[in-house]
């Protein structure tokens, strides 16, 4: 940012914060820790804080932001309440919902309760209008452009391994079996990274959301799958189908999907993850290696256990198994990535 703009953002954030959030001392910007894009946050020294937004109009979508922010909390879904936003500048001002965020406070003793709570936060979401002037529909061109990213910067960039033809063969037909099951899943508001790093506990032990400006429309089970599957933590494969069974319980009593068998939805959701996973091989290593942000590659062993387990777990899905396991995954293992 500019010394100019600089100056310009904080003399907006002065004059626009809230008279009845202003102290009896000047405001102050102290800049937050963020990996938002090009999005910058700063906490406010009001009464209550508040934050402070410089979300360039030229590298954020902005109005989309705010049109899936009122969505939202049309359905009651906590997110941050927006108190000032100037679109030609990208200038906003947020909530400040504090500095909890769920992650750090999981454990095998508190994670039922914290997850029945995130869970029901999940289903007030998923009951919101699926409305595409705000949503987007997360499409088939966008599964599979999301599941290219593996090739470029897992397979070729981060482990140096190019593909044979015939393995261009084998991840063209793992994709089409991974798009197909999202696309004939029930579809809904998908928050796109449901998981424990942008769930916040709020001082009244309400669980908020952030970082959803990129929600679309899309698979029942891909939230759910991004919580009990989080990048970020592991839990026993018995206590995840446990959960994601009761969850579709839920989904069904209020009526958000029609009846689905056990069988058939524990598949829609193991290979929804095993989209995801592929996915995310690729956007953390493109994180390390074009953002500078190398701390993404300790994430990747868990990520790389979950694409094994499932893929070895379905006979559609078993011919990129063996490939993986005995190719990638060796590579992986050799590199040492993650130490």
């Amino acid at each position: 940012m500019s010394l100019k703009l600089e100056q310009h953002f904080h003399n907006w954030v002065s004059k626009f914060v809230p008279i009845a959030f202003r102290a009896n001392k000047e405001l102050t910007l102290d800049p937050l820790p963020g990996d938002a894009g090009f999005r910058r946050y700063f906490r406010i020294n009001s009464q209550p804080n508040l934050i402070a937004v410089n979300s360039p109009p030229n590298k954020e979508n902005n109005q989309s932001f705010v049109s899936i922010s009122l969505a939202l909390q049309a359905g009651n879904v906590r997110t941050p309440k927006i108190y000032a936003i100037d679109f030609k500048n990208g200038f906003m001002l947020l909530e400040d919902l504090g500095e909890q965020l769920l992650q750090p406070l999981l454990n095998h003793n508190t994670v039922d309760n914290f997850y029945e709570k995130a869970e029901s936060l999940l289903i007030d979401m998923q009951a919101v209008s699926a409305d595409t002037s705000v949503f987007p529909e997360y499409d088939r061109q966008s599964l599979e452009q999301e599941l290219s990213l593996f090739k470029i910067w897992f397979v070729n960039q981060l482990l140096g391994s190019e593909l044979k033809s015939t393995d261009e063969d084998m991840l063209k037909e793992i994709y089409g079996v991974l798009t197909e099951n999202a696309l004939c899943q029930p579809q809904g508001i998908v928050h796109r990274d449901f998981h424990s790093r942008n769930i916040m506990l709020m001082k009244s032990k309400e669980l908020a959301l952030i970082d959803y400006q990129d929600a679309v429309i899309g698979p029942i089970t891909y939230d759910l799958v991004s919580l009990l599957k989080d990048c970020y933590i592991g839990w026993p494969r018995e206590m995840v189908i446990s959960r994601a069974l009761n969850f579709k319980q839920r989904l069904q009593a209020k009526m958000i999907i029609e009846h689905v068998d056990d069988q058939a939805f524990i598949r829609w959701f193991d290979l929804m993850g095993l989209q995801r996973h592929i996915k995310v091989l690729g956007i953390f290593s493109r994180l390390a290696l074009r953002d500078n942000k190398p701390d993404y590659l300790k994430d990747l062993p868990l990520v790389v256990e979950y694409v094994m387990d499932v893929s070895n777990r379905y006979s559609d899905t078993l011919t990129f198994s063996n490939w993986f396991k005995k190719t990638i995954y060796q590579k992986f293992l050799s590199q040492n990535l993650f130490s």
